[in-house]
């Protein structure tokens, strides 16, 4: 079918947000640089329009996503993203929910979606009334430049809305946007939605890190996920703030192995999610300890500690630390997710 723009409206730009919903570009003389504004508008244009997702396309004969829940699950959230790096624009479509844990009977969810750094500005979804695994089929458009694209973090927060019309946050989704230029074109992905949120725990004095610990001991790999940290104490006067997370195996308080995250530019709030393993025999954990320590990158190849935390056996830890480690021998090849408070200290 061919649609016409009439002429006194050809002169302004459109972009398609769904197959029946057009958003005309803000003609803002002082645009936001990351973020366009969702919004509703006229039902012409003559470009492609972008069709609705259609999940069912992207099955395989033993796809387990909508079947396999883990115990404690606070829902699974489908989505779907791609970024055209022609125009920078990224595309996100919200396609649907499952199993959200609504504090009461009935589940009125909506989600809405920041990319962060940048917690000000959100796009938000219609919500879904009465339902616990809501069909959204809804699609965002962020404009988001190529040149940090690797370093923004796209985050769902999944809301359940009562009857006051106040928000009860239900879990969140994080995702790096490093992860999609790994993939061609549009791509469906679903996530477990998570618990934590950094606007509920507060900071420490030196700030948080948040990281994964698990040991196969039929392979002998210790692996380590470093997914995010929060309230760092960035130096001011640095012109460029640049932090990363240096992971070492230390066995007899000797360096084993040393690996290093990417860096993140610009945030007190990096998040990595990026998976680190080290060979360890099961007679070495006795011996063996992990420090995990956030750096801040300053002039030249030279970085300035803002913090580190060491997870290891009672001869090197206590407290939480040691919680950590022994839970992650007590159950093998699962992934133990903690929070950890950062020290500050003068050792090298």
């Amino acid at each position: 079918m061919l649609f016409v723009v009439p002429p006194s409206l050809q002169s302004q730009d459109w972009m398609a947000l769904s197959s029946r919903v057009w958003a005309q570009v803000p003609q803002d003389p002082h645009p936001a640089p990351e973020l366009l504004p969702h919004a509703t508008g006229s039902n012409l244009g003559d470009a492609c329009v972008v069709g609705t997702i259609n999940p069912e396309l992207y099955k395989f004969p033993g796809d387990k996503s909508e079947t396999n829940f883990p115990e404690g699950c606070l829902g699974r959230l489908w989505f779907s993203v791609e970024y055209q790096q022609e125009v920078e624009r990224l595309l996100v479509g919200l396609i649907k929910a499952q199993r959200l844990q609504a504090p009461s009977e009935s589940c009125s969810p909506l989600v809405k979606l920041h990319l962060l750094p940048d917690e000000r500005r959100f796009l938000q979804s219609k919500t879904r009334r009465r339902t616990s695994s809501p069909q959204f089929d809804e699609h965002f458009i962020f404009q988001v430049s190529s040149k940090s694209v690797t370093q923004r973090v796209l985050r769902f927060l999944v809301y359940h809305v009562d009857r006051q019309r106040k928000h009860q946050l239900l879990g969140q989704v994080l995702f790096p946007l490093k992860e999609i230029l790994e993939r061609d074109g549009q791509c469906i992905i679903w996530r477990d939605l998570e618990a934590e949120s950094l606007e509920v725990q507060p900071p420490s004095e030196f700030g948080d890190l948040q990281f994964c610990l698990s040991y196969s001991d039929c392979l002998n790999l210790l692996t380590v996920v470093v997914l995010r940290a929060k309230g760092l104490w960035l130096q001011e006067d640095a012109s460029f703030v640049s932090v990363f997370v240096k992971v070492s195996l230390i066995n007899h308080n000797k360096f084993v192995k040393c690996k290093k995250t990417s860096a993140v530019l610009g945030s007190a709030d990096p998040v990595y999610n990026e998976t680190f393993s080290f060979r360890a025999d099961p007679t070495e954990l006795d011996t063996a300890s992990l420090r995990l320590t956030v750096l801040q990158s300053v002039e030249g190849d030279k970085s300035h500690e803002l913090g580190r935390v060491m997870v290891g056996p009672y001869m090197y830890t206590r407290g939480k630390e040691l919680e950590h480690w022994n839970e992650m021998l007590s159950k093998p090849k699962e992934l133990v997710r903690r929070w950890h408070e950062l020290c500050h200290t003068t050792e090298p």
